[in-house]
This record gives structure tokens, sequence and C-alpha cells, in this order.
């Protein structure tokens, strides 16, 4: 068999087996967890980026195991509304979350975000190795330069993520005409999307 016609025939026969193998492979994803205020909020804000695979709303920064959202509202847990996200490094960095985190909230007001007032609303910054934990104390000291009162965000590791109940995910999506969401939700979608416009190049 010429050289050429053996080269062929191979290529046929592993070219398939190639794209198989590829089309296999998993997309490799990373984890952000923060809370601004309410999460309601908070996801809805991820959930319009580019490069966000899922956002879902839970609780973490406490020591009580397994808690409801009637055990949060107490304020006895220790546990903030955060959100867990699950992005794709290859089209959003987690620089890039964090650094957009300080447009979705107010960072400067402890343990409050408007009218939500409760350790449960504090903002914070769970991360899971020295190398978030520094990336995010470099975007709060970056980002401090736009507030005049100080940026009360806490940076802690994250021990323990608890997903709330489903009735909680994707709240804004489901229940666009939900008075909060009407009231709140809405008004700061509009602005971190006004704060996006700005950040576009002219």
């Amino acid at each position: 068999m010429k050289p050429v016609v053996a080269a062929a025939l191979c290529a046929a026969f592993l070219l398939p087996a190639y794209i198989v193998h590829a089309e296999s492979e998993p997309m490799k994803t990373e984890k952000a967890t923060l809370g601004g205020g309410c999460f309601w909020c908070v996801e809805a804000v991820y959930e319009t980026l580019p490069g966000i695979l899922s956002v879902t709303s839970g609780y973490a920064g406490g020591q009580t195991e397994n808690p409801t959202y009637e055990d949060i509202c107490t304020g006895k847990t220790g546990h903030a509304e955060v959100v867990q996200i699950e992005y794709d490094p290859a089209k959003i960095s987690y620089q890039r979350i964090i650094d957009l985190f300080w447009e979705a909230h107010d960072p400067t007001t402890l343990n409050r975000q408007g009218a939500d007032a409760g350790t449960q609303y504090r903002s914070i910054i769970l991360t899971s190795d020295d190398a978030l934990k520094k990336a995010a104390e470099e975007s709060k000291a970056r980002a401090q330069a736009k507030f005049k009162s100080p940026i009360v965000t806490e940076i802690v590791p994250l021990e323990k993520f608890y997903p709330a109940e489903d009735y909680h995910q994707d709240f804004y999506r489901e229940n666009p005409m939900h008075p909060y969401n009407l009231a709140v939700t809405r008004p700061k979608l509009k602005k971190f999307q006004a704060a996006l416009e700005q950040q576009q190049p002219r």
C-alpha cells in the first residue's frame, strides 16, 4: 500500500476517535462565593454576565449546620445570604467577578443593604484558597477609591455553602412582578447595567 493511501486511511480511523475524545472532555469551571445583601438581588445581577454558568442562592459564613431561611432570619446562625457562582474561567475571570461585586451593592454599610438589616445581609466574600483571598483583598483595596466611607466587606475562608430552598432560586427570573423585585431588585439591576455600560470603551 502506498504511503499516502496508508496515511489517509489511518487519519480516517483516528479522526472520529479524536473528535469523540474532544467532545467528551468536561468544561473546566470554577466557583466564587459572595454576599451583598438579599441574595435575590445578587443572583439577578450575576445571571446577566457572559461566562456565568449558574448562580445558586444559599447561606455561608456561620456556625449552624443545614440552616433554613427561617433560621437565617433570626440572625442567630452567623450565616449570611450569599450566592455561589459557577463560571467558565475562559470567558470571565475571578478577578472580574470580584471587581463587579463593588458595583452590585453598597459595601460600606455594615450589616445592611437598604431596608434589609441584620448580619445575614452583611457584605462578604468567602474564598477557598490563598490565591483567591489575595485577589479579593487587592480588588477591595482598589475599589476603596470609589467610596467615601470605608468598605466593610468581610473576606473570610469558605467552610461550607448551604444551598437555599428551591423557591429562592432564580427568584427574579421566576417572579419578575414580585413587589420586592419591582422595588429593589430591578432598580439595582438597572444601576448595575448602567455601570457596565460606562465601562465599555467608547
